[in-house]
């Protein structure tokens, strides 16, 4: 590989990890071509990539990027997953595929520029997404129209018992 092969590898490395919101870095030594494969696809799914690069070009390419706190932690056999939409998806796929898997495991991550271990990221994972989250959301800012229409529903049915029972007294009387 020439320099400017590296160059650019390290140039596309940069421009994808700058644009990425999560980073997490992957243990995979002895896995099959097959399982990365699996763990690809599952990843494009949750709107993320997988990528293996070299230790030393993937270093440069964090170097004063958005994930600058996890280039140092390269070394042996890793790879890179980058989340772009929502880290939890990301995360969560992440997660479960290291449950499925004995010889991948998560290193470590960065969310934003904040570094994250192991731990953290299987605690991202255990987070409500996105669409969870909105419909929770969606679902209590529906709850307070609901209810004040329902209180004064509820006033004016009491003041309408109210005069319907003066009116049959009336009734009765006359």
């Amino acid at each position: 590989m020439n320099r400017s092969e590296k160059a650019a590898i390290i140039e596309a490395i940069k421009v994808k990890a700058d644009a990425a919101s999560f980073a997490v870095l992957t243990d995979f030594k002895g896995m099959s071509v097959e399982e990365l494969t699996n763990l690809r696809v599952s990843l494009r799914k949750a709107g993320g990539e997988y990528h293996v690069v070299k230790n030393t070009l993937a270093r440069i390419a964090l170097t004063d990027g958005k994930h600058d706190v996890i280039k140092d932690k390269f070394h042996e056999n890793c790879g890179v997953a980058l989340g772009f939409d929502d880290p939890v998806a990301v995360a969560k796929a992440l997660s479960d595929f290291a449950k499925q898997s004995k010889l991948f495991s998560l290193r470590c991550g960065s969310l934003d520029g904040k570094e994250m271990n192991a731990d953290q990221v299987d605690a991202l994972a255990k987070l409500p997404n996105k669409e969870q989250l909105l419909g929770q959301l969606l679902g209590t800012m529906n709850a307070v129209p609901t209810n004040f229409v329902s209180l004064f529903a509820n006033m004016l049915r009491g003041l309408l018992y109210a005069l319907k029972a003066i009116e049959e007294q009336k009734g009765k009387a006359a």
